[in-house]
């Protein structure tokens, strides 16, 4: 039932998404005339951009935001199709939503009309890729609801930081209000850190088709049977915890990551001695190389584990189709995360974007799932609310 929902719902957005883009995309191509830096030399860009850019102000800002919601609402809804299904050691499930993430893009690189194909940012979705492997591994150790806290995290603190301060030669990018945005980070960092004082209240047993993705549950305690075998499952429960929680740290820093070779294109797009020169501004037309370097490093790795399992995988048929729309979800979510990129930067789309998922995810568990319960962890769950609610404020605010 859950799933057949999510699923119409995900093909509505996506047809929005598309036909948005579609109608939206030559407008915002026009910007790409950096303030005092020459005219660029693409050829076949320029003939893609006409006139000046007619959108106003406030109406990029309107786009930005509304581009920061799905992506925060599918961000943090996109696991809820597989939470019933065994994903076992996870490595069939990334390669099913990998594949949907892809085939995604591709439909979005059509609606573009194929714009020019940049193989680094390919590296952009090799770094995500290896990232994303991790996730069975934390949900299995310390649960998708504190795994998703300290990567989102770690994801805000890298990709806010790298965008701010300019790491990894791309150029630092400036708000009107340095201050208020500072504030605005630090507190969405802050509700980040208010979910993981959230206890879960499981009661019902798990069985092999159902496993508590959205909090921590029991994982951690003792006598607590496996539902599949894996190596996570003969570590002892301090292991787990210590694993669970490196591994959400390096996901994190690696997701928070994932921008910056899209970001290095699109900085050095005005620099005439650059092999860059004549990039596209608008950061849609990465996506379909981005994700190209996703699905080429799921496969990869997952052909590597084949080989290591003797061509004996554990494939899990029941996951295909949550699999498949689970990665949709989370492919709409990112291409939201570019128009957000596109219409309001970095620096303040990274803070709203990681930090907001966090409390999407707290609500399925809340309302629909019934795995938070009592009025301690409600309280907890409002103030993290309102923290995040702020934070995204002050990091809107200090674009204007």
């Amino acid at each position: 039932m859950y799933l057949m929902k999510i699923q119409s719902i995900t093909l509505v957005v996506m047809l929005l998404l598309l036909s948005w883009c579609h109608g939206d995309t030559e407008p915002e191509k026009q910007d790409v005339i950096v303030k005092n830096q020459p005219v660029l030399e693409n050829e076949s860009l320029n003939t893609r951009l006409l006139g000046k850019n007619n959108a106003t102000d406030s109406t990029q800002l309107a786009y930005g935001f509304i581009s920061c919601a799905v992506s925060v609402l599918f961000f943090g809804s996109n696991f809820v199709p597989v939470k019933k299904f065994d994903t076992g050691d996870g490595m069939f499930f990334q390669w099913i939503l990998c594949a949907a993430i892809w085939s995604v893009s591709l439909v979005v690189n059509i609606i573009l009309q194929s714009p020019k194909f940049w193989p680094l940012a390919m590296l952009g979705g090799f770094i995500w890729a290896t990232g994303n492997i991790t996730v069975v591994p934390i949900l299995k150790t310390i649960g998708l609801g504190l795994g998703i806290l300290i990567w989102g995290s770690f994801n805000l603190l890298m990709g806010w930081a790298s965008s701010r301060f300019g790491w990894f030669g791309i150029d630092p990018e400036e708000v009107n209000s340095p201050v208020l945005n500072y504030c605005g980070a630090g507190l969405c960092f802050l509700s980040a850190i208010t979910f993981f004082f959230v206890k879960s209240d499981v009661q019902r047993s798990m069985t092999s088709e159902e496993t508590p993705l959205l909090v921590e549950s029991r994982i951690n305690s003792e006598g607590l049977s496996s539902i599949d075998e894996s190596w996570v499952d003969r570590l002892s429960p301090k292991k787990k915890r210590f694993i669970g929680c490196v591994l959400a740290i390096i996901a994190g820093v690696l997701y928070g990551a994932s921008f910056v070779p899209v970001l290095y294109i699109k900085n050095h797009a005005a620099r005439h001695e650059s092999r860059y020169a004549g990039a596209s501004q608008f950061d849609l037309d990465y996506v379909f190389a981005q994700f190209s370097g996703i699905f080429l490093t799921s496969t990869v790795y997952f052909l590597i584990y084949c080989a290591a399992m003797k061509n004996k995988p554990k494939v899990y048929s029941k996951v295909i189709l949550p699999g498949f729309a689970s990665g949709v979800m989370w492919a709409i979510a990112n291409c939201c995360w570019f128009l957000a990129n596109n219409y309001l930067s970095a620096v303040v789309s990274f803070p709203i974007i990681t930090a907001g998922p966090g409390l999407i995810a707290a609500i399925w568990g809340v309302f629909v799932f019934r795995e938070v319960k009592g009025l301690h962890n409600y309280m907890i769950l409002v103030l993290a609310f309102c923290t995040v609610l702020a934070g995204s404020v002050l990091a809107a605010i200090s674009k204007v």
